[in-house]
């Protein structure tokens, strides 16, 4: 089924429902990590939204007739997005979502609470009629109990009226912000069901880690707002274990002073056999927690956690007492067609892909926190986070605007806080000014809540006070300035002043990837410099007084499809040739792709030498070898190759370039020299869905010469179609840019095949074939 403009907002929730689709069809189905015998259920609320545009009146009501609201999934965008000329006015709109559900047969001291995860911006949330309260910001988790309004034996009905306009009361609102934050419930919505007395959060905290014997100790924090309950709970039982089983378990009294108090602590020292969480091997355990009452289990609760000591250091960033330089990227949320909202693989995704692909250690989430399942992906591959506070330069002027700034900041910390892949608290506005007492108030507020990790706040100018533990700075100078404080990071650099388009020529390219290669061998140049992330990862849709006249910022190594730009290949090569050999040309092979014609291109390579080929039907004749320019880049462990041709353009034809490590060749690679497009395909990234109307994943349209490398001004029109029990987001005509584009399939919450068909026009026709599959769970569903 293709997507238009018109039918997203039908369908942009993953859900084609078509006709008339009774309520009671979409079931809520408990995650299956509760077991029966505890009194905690978590029902993921992703089919069965009804969306209105507009708010009518009386819309909030249990009987209101909502017939003719358009049946969404979540994560749900309000709007279309066009990839570029996005129009920063269209999805600022107050709108309202509906949700039937009626519960199961009710059990004693039952209470329902509703989870969100993320809303754009603002938030009235109703049961039954009653409004139960609201929330003020687009980036950070709340929820309400609905137990008092509950109907326990018919139908509820769950409202939410979400403004998306971008309110000066808010932040990062208030001026103006570069970047785009689009609107709708755009991240999960769960109904989470507990006993009287619940487990409101877990915190882990490990000692001792670079010992035989580590501490592991986790806080409990406990919501008793039911005190009238005949039985309370008396005790902890608390589990430590992975995938292989349990490590060791305990059980600790509770006494009534922390029942009153709402806060415990279980101390579990010298437990053997742990091991460390680091880059190459991010080992993860899992704690557990049971709350019981009489030895029968009330509610339960468990998070994964590492062990690792982080620390920035006087000569360096230090993870488990070795001394790591810092290589990264900033990376935004969002993406073209839906926005930020993206499900689960969408956003893990963009983990593997800074790891992976770009080779990155660090990655900072500007400039708020991003989705749970994006940092997910970073425990379990190795990914260093810094972790940001909702903002852009401006602190608002009002008491209100600050008091949800430090709610942001609370919010943020005590949800991330047993990631281990986080090392930075990211506090301070980005690129704001001072405010002490503010910033003050908001270290102390962090160190309150994780004690464990340093915080930092990032500036664009070095005169500024430092309040935090780590002196963070935005310098898009060359070259850099040195460090003013002991504990120093880059953190912006190169792409906001530089900005590059996929179809740009090799002049551009190649300046692009000089200026990160000038960059990181200066900052590993001296310990002073812990590191730095390059501004940024992906390009990414922006408001009309920024961007390139089209809304977009095309500051990233990738493209807005996070396809590779040239100076992704940069970055791929500081890895070493053990782990991956890498050749990237910063070039596209053409005749007079330059005024002078090809003078002298860049190879990124971790390659220690280079032999260059020129050939005609495949037939090779060697010209030239090449050394890694170390007297250059003489801090890079591995340093940009220069190319020439030694006959200029004489001698033309297809390039072969054979990498080589110690004298053995362990990589090859060939353009065409012919000017010419000859392939057309599509790949995506997985071929299996789930049928849980929200799962997603990327569809890569090329047009290639015939050794696979993208034709950079190739736009040609790319026709999709789409059938079987999937959504299509994005364009039914998909146009190249760059020779590249992508589309994204999203399943439906119907199993199936599911085959996408894209027609080249001269090309011809390409399929691709998808499997949803229908989900697992050994929970009935109810509706």
């Amino acid at each position: 089924m293709t997507l238009s403009r018109r039918s997203f907002l039908k369908t942009s929730g993953g859900c084609i429902l078509g006709g008339a689709v009774a309520r009671q069809g979409f079931a809520l189905v408990a995650k299956p990590e509760h077991p029966a015998h505890s009194t905690r259920r978590i029902y993921p609320l992703v089919e069965g939204w009804l969306w209105s545009r507009s708010v009518p009146a009386n819309g909030h009501l249990r009987g209101f007739d909502d017939s003719g609201f358009e049946h969404v999934a979540l994560p749900h965008s309000n709007v279309f997005v066009p990839w570029h000329n996005a129009d920063q006015n269209s999805y600022q709109f107050v709108s309202l979502y509906r949700r039937h559900f009626t519960l199961p047969a009710g059990e004693p001291d039952r209470r329902v609470f509703a989870d969100f995860e993320g809303v754009m911006v603002a938030s009235k949330v109703y049961l039954n009629g009653t409004l139960l309260g609201e929330y003020f910001g687009g980036f950070t988790p709340f929820s309400f109990e609905l137990t008092q309004h509950l109907d326990q034996e018919g139908e509820n009905v769950l409202s939410v009226e979400v403004d998306s306009r971008e309110l000066p009361e808010v932040p990062p609102f208030g001026y103006e912000v570069d970047y785009l934050t689009f609107g709708g419930i755009y991240r999960g919505v769960s109904l989470r069901t507990t006993g009287g007395t619940s487990i409101e959060d877990l915190r882990v905290t490990c000692s001792e880690v670079l010992t035989p014997k580590p501490r592991v100790e986790i806080e409990v924090f406990l919501d008793s707002a039911n005190t009238t309950l005949k039985t309370k709970p008396d005790t902890f039982e608390v589990e430590l274990f992975n995938d292989a089983g349990t490590i060791t378990k305990r059980r600790q009294r509770l006494s009534s002073s922390e029942l009153s108090a709402g806060r415990a602590t279980v101390s579990m020292a010298g437990v053997e056999g742990l091991k460390l969480w680091q880059l190459h091997d991010p080992k993860l355990y899992s704690v557990r927690v049971r709350l019981l009452a009489v030895g029968q289990i009330v509610d339960e609760q468990e998070t994964r956690f590492g062990l690792r000591e982080a620390r920035f250091t006087p000569a360096g960033f230090s993870l488990n007492g070795e001394i790591i330089k810092l290589r990264g990227l900033n990376r935004h949320q969002t993406f073209p067609f839906a926005g930020a909202a993206m499900p689960r693989r969408v956003q893990r995704r963009d983990a593997t892909i800074l790891k992976e692909q770009l080779k990155c250690n660090i990655v900072r989430c500007s400039h708020y926190p991003p989705s749970h399942h994006f940092l997910d992906a970073c425990d379990e591959l190795g990914l260093l986070v810094i972790d940001e506070t909702p903002g852009w330069q401006h602190v608002g002027d009002s008491e209100l605007w600050r008091e949800r700034y430090l709610d942001n900041t609370r919010r943020m910390i005590r949800r991330d806080w047993n990631h281990p892949s986080i090392v930075l608290w990211s506090i301070r506005i980005n690129e704001s000014r001072d405010f002490h007492d503010l910033y003050v108030k908001v270290n102390a507020l962090a160190r309150e809540l994780d004690p464990s990790r340093q915080t930092t706040g990032v500036r664009y100018f070095q005169e500024s006070e430092l309040l935090e533990d780590v002196f963070s700075m935005n310098d898009f100078q060359f070259p850099l300035k040195a460090p003013n404080h002991p504990l120093y990071l880059n953190t912006e650099f190169v792409g906001a002043e530089f900005p590059v388009r996929p179809w740009d020529s090799n002049a551009i390219n190649q300046e692009h990837i000089l200026r990160y290669a000038r960059i990181f061998n200066q900052l590993n140049s001296q310990a002073g410099y812990s590191g730095g992330l390059g501004w940024c990862g992906f390009d990414y849709q922006t408001h009309a007084d920024f961007g390139s006249g089209d809304h977009i910022c095309y500051h990233g190594v990738m493209d807005i499809f996070r396809e590779a730009k040239p100076a992704a290949g940069f970055f791929k090569s500081q890895c070493p040739p053990t782990e991956e050999p890498v050749l990237e040309p910063g070039f596209h092979f053409a005749m007079s792709d330059e005024p002078s014609g090809f003078r002298k291109g860049i190879i990124s390579s971790n390659c220690d030498e280079i032999r260059a080929f020129i050939g005609r039907d495949k037939v090779w004749h060697h010209i030239i070898d090449l050394r890694p320019e170390h007297e250059e880049f003489p801090h890079l462990a591995y340093p940009p190759f220069y190319l020439t041709l030694p006959d200029g353009n004489d001698d033309w034809g297809d390039l072969r370039l054979d990498g080589y490590v110690k004298g053995t060749q362990v990589i090859s690679k060939s353009f065409s020299g012919k000017g010419i497009d000859q392939v057309f395909e599509i790949l995506a990234d997985d071929s299996e869905l789930i049928a849980d109307g929200a799962d997603a994943t990327r569809v890569v349209l090329r047009v290639t010469d015939e050794y696979g490398a993208p034709r950079p001004l190739c736009f040609d029109p790319i026709t999709l179609s789409l059938d079987g029990p999937a959504v299509l987001l994005g364009e039914p005509i998909a146009v190249l840019s760059g020779g590249r584009s992508a589309v994204w399939i999203r399943s439906t919450g119907e199993p199936g095949i599911a085959t996408l068909k894209a027609t080249h026009p001269h090309f011809g026709v390409k399929t691709l074939t998808f499997k949803i599959i229908a989900e697992t769970d050994n929970h009935p569903p109810f509706s």
